[in-house]
């Protein structure tokens, strides 16, 4: 009977962080930065990266890294 509550358990912990990982690489509805000039007053006089995790942030209550950041500006901006 142990035993099973074990395997269970265990089974359970790799089937939610399964989950949460796929939802966290679904994640791609970022702020839109591109018609931002960085550090202007339209982005708070932040970097766009900054910006972009700030708004991030407000619309989620999630931060996302630095990297996550630089990559979606990179593919907003081109």
């Amino acid at each position: 009977m142990r035993k099973l509550i074990v395997v269970g358990t265990l089974a359970a912990v790799a089937l939610l962080s399964t989950v949460s990982a796929k939802q966290a690489q679904a994640q791609t509805n970022y702020p839109n930065v591109a018609g931002l000039t960085a550090f202007s007053q339209a982005a708070n006089y932040m970097s766009l990266p900054g910006y972009l995790r700030y708004r991030y942030f407000l619309d989620s209550g999630r931060w996302i890294t630095r990297d996550e950041a630089e990559n979606a500006v990179r593919s907003q901006t081109g």
